[in-house]
C-alpha cells in the first residue's frame, strides 16, 4: 500500500468503478474490442485496451477511428460498433467477481456507507449482475454509466455525477478504481481516490494520476480499506460525556 495526505471529512459514501474492480472483466472486454478492431480493419494490441479502461465505449470506437483513418467515428458507427463489441463480450467465459471486491462493499455497508457505482460501461451482461452479486449495494437509482454523463473518464463528470447521487461533498467521500483514467477522472472531482492494482497496467501509471492511497490487489483493499476509513471517521465521532 502506498499512501499520501490529503485533506478529508468524514466519509459517508464510495464511488466504485466497476470493470477491473468490481469484476475481472478486462481480459474480456480487451478480447472483445480486438476482435471487433479485426473485424473493421483498424489494427490494435489486446493491452492498449486495458489504457482505454474508463472511457465509454462510444470514445474508444471515435479514437481508434481517428487515429486509422482521420476522422471521428459517426453516431451510426459508435452506436453499431458497440452494440457487436456488446455481443462478442457476451460470448467470452463468464466473467468472475474480482476476489476482494464483495468483502470490501460488506465491509463499506457494515459501516453505513453509501455505495455508488461510477462505471464508464453500458455493458448491460454485467449491469444486470449487480443486484445478484452484491445485493442492495448499486441499485439503479445509484449507478452512473455511460449514458449517464456527456463526458466519461478521465473528464471529473462521473464521479462528480456519483457524488450527487450519493447527495454528499467530495471531501465526504471515496473513489475506487483501478485503471488510470478513472483515477484522474475521480482527483479531478476531489475525491480522495483510491487506486488498486488489478491487471497489466503499471502501479506507477496509476500513481502518476495522483491517487492519494494505492492498494496492489483488491483483497488487500478490502482488508485495510476499511480500517483507514474507520479512523479517519473516529476523528468526527462525537465525545461522550
Amino acid at each position: 500500500m502506498t499512501c499520501k495526505s490529503t485533506s478529508y471529512s468524514k466519509i459517508t459514501a464510495a464511488l466504485i468503478d466497476m470493470d477491473g474492480t468490481l469484476y475481472n472483466s478486462m481480459p474480456n472486454h480487451a478480447r472483445a474490442w480486438k476482435t471487433l478492431m479485426d473485424e473493421v480493419g483498424i489494427p490494435t494490441r489486446e493491452e492498449e485496451f486495458f489504457l482505454c479502461e474508463g472511457a465509454t465505449g462510444a470514445a474508444t470506437i471515435d479514437r481508434m477511428i481517428l487515429r486509422t483513418w482521420g476522422r471521428h467515428a459517426t453516431d451510426d458507427e459508435k452506436r453499431e460498433l458497440y452494440a457487436r463489441k456488446a455481443e462478442l463480450f457476451v460470448q467470452q467465459p463468464p466473467v468472475k467477481i474480482m476476489p476482494g471486491a464483495q468483502e470490501l462493499v460488506q465491509a463499506l455497508h457494515s459501516r453505513g456507507i453509501t455505495t455508488v457505482l461510477v462505471s464508464g460501461s453500458g455493458q448491460n451482461s454485467l449491469l444486470n449482475r449487480l443486484d445478484v452479486d452484491f445485493p442492495g449495494a448499486f441499485p439503479i437509482e445509484r449507478r452512473v454509466t455511460s449514458a449517464s454523463v456527456a463526458h466519461g473518464k478521465p473528464a471529473p463528470d462521473p464521479f462528480l455525477r456519483g457524488l450527487e447521487l450519493a447527495g454528499v461533498a467530495a471531501n465526504q467521500a471515496i473513489a475506487i478504481d483501478n485503471a488510470p483514467l478513472g483515477t484522474t477522472s475521480a482527483v479531478a472531482a476531489g475525491v480522495l481516490t483510491v487506486g488498486v492494482v488489478t491487471g497489466p497496467i503499471p502501479a506507477q501509471a496509476i500513481i502518476d494520476t495522483g491517487v492519494h492511497i494505492l492498494y496492489n490487489s483488491m483483497n488487500e483493499c478490502a482488508a485495510l480499506l476499511p480500517r483507514l476509513i474507520d479512523k479517519l471517521n473516529s476523528i468526527y465521532l462525537p465525545i461522550s460525556s
